[in-house]
């Protein structure tokens, strides 16, 4: 298949980028798709950029879809994060004569790139693009683990695919793909009881905005479980986002946003990460996009520092532990949790066990990331509620 097809070049405003002897930009080291008949190549490619410019399921944000250039224009000003930075651009995938055509599209394009195993970012558009990044996995056979991180849940009715119910088509996919999914940063106000108890109900990890504002570690081990990010940029705040068309007082700052998406580059079990939801006819003197900009700068930097320490097939590099938990009365012994720190970086796994007929899908799965509190809460004969999710969503 011809990727070509799909796509059209990256507009001229989005390719005036500076390059001199002392700051070399992302722009001058990115295969752009440029002009008509000049596609870049995927030979050798790691990393890959698309933009999807669609807002069929939008509602109230229509504009959003002259978002990818926009953020280009910022992008590639910036410094190439490190030296051996090397990127391909496809440019724009627009919307079809459908939104099933641009989603199917979307997929295909997805598709093409993970079988190469090439990473990729996707510039929306709304976020139920999302849901088209999902059907790649499913072409693939491959069970996924989605991270959200989002002030909704994404999760509502109808029949009609939206940015607001995205979720819910993914979660009735049959046969379904989706192993776990954790959203980062929901706002109460925004959900409800309902939904929060829905989400707990389907064994899916959600964590409110403060609890993960005080504790980044663990939003970095939510991110590093995931194969695919999804970032809706009303998850941060107007001050430092103002290019939603519902925006919020509260929500991440933009430093935080930088740090996430960091912790989704550097992970290696991760090959997608779309940024959504950003307007452009919002925003004010740009800075949204730059913003979104700056988020992707930490993801490649990330990227490219990536230590390739999953312990899927090799435990070689890490040091184990076992810890016991026993009967509070009797001191027999329950259960054993295996923990896996990694001598590379220092992170955290702990296993869960699973004997069921889909034990090759899910066993690259079952070594959940965690922290050393996790241990820690472990060895006071505590069961980590981690570790109990993951086991309830299989056993």
């Amino acid at each position: 298949m011809d990727l070509s097809a799909y796509f059209q070049p990256v507009g001229p405003e989005a390719l005036n980028f500076g390059n001199d002897d002392y700051c070399e930009t992302i722009g001058s080291h990115t295969n752009i798709y440029s002009h008509e008949g000049d596609f870049p190549s995927l030979e050798g490619a790691t990393l890959a950029l698309i933009g999807v410019c669609d807002d069929s399921g939008c509602g109230a944000n229509q504009g959003c879809r002259e978002a990818p250039d926009e953020i280009r224009h910022y992008l590639y000003r910036l410094a190439r994060p490190v030296k051996q930075f090397k990127m391909v651009d496809l440019g724009n995938l627009t919307a079809g004569a459908t939104p099933d055509d641009t989603l199917f599209a979307v997929t295909e394009v997805m598709y093409k790139l993970m079988e190469r195993n090439i990473t990729v970012i996707v510039l929306g558009g709304g976020q139920h693009l999302s849901l088209a990044c999902y059907k790649a996995y499913e072409v693939l056979g491959r069970v996924i683990n989605i991270a959200s991180i989002d002030s909704r849940f994404d999760i509502g009715g109808g029949d009609r695919l939206t940015s607001t119910n995205w979720l819910s088509h993914v979660v009735q996919q049959q046969p379904n793909y989706l192993f776990y999914f954790s959203n980062i940063g929901y706002q109460t106000y925004f959900c409800g009881e309902e939904l929060v108890k829905l989400m707990d109900e389907l064994n899916f990890d959600t964590y409110r905005l403060g609890v993960i504002q005080s504790d980044m570690e663990r939003a970095e081990t939510l991110v590093r479980a995931a194969d695919m990010v999804s970032v809706d940029i009303g998850s941060v705040r107007l001050t430092d986002a103002p290019g939603q068309a519902e925006g919020s007082p509260h929500g991440f700052y933009g430093e935080e946003l930088c740090r996430l998406a960091r912790f989704a580059g550097v992970s290696d079990k991760l090959s997608t990460i779309g940024f959504y939801e950003y307007n452009p006819l919002y925003d004010h003197r740009g800075q949204t996009a730059h913003l979104i900009a700056h988020a992707i700068w930490y993801f490649i930097e990330g990227f490219f520092f990536r230590m390739a320490d999953f312990p899927y097939r090799d435990k070689q590099n890490y040091n184990r532990f076992i810890v016991s938990l026993s009967d509070g009365h009797s001191g027999d012994t329950l259960m054993e949790i295996s923990f896996y720190k990694s001598k590379k970086s220092d992170r955290w796994w702990m296993e869960v066990p699973y004997f069921g007929e889909q034990r090759e899908q899910y066993q690259r799965h079952m070594l959940v990331p965690c922290t050393y509190a996790d241990y820690q809460q472990a060895a006071r004969n505590e069961v980590p509620e981690l570790w109990q999710k993951y086991y309830q969503r299989v056993n």
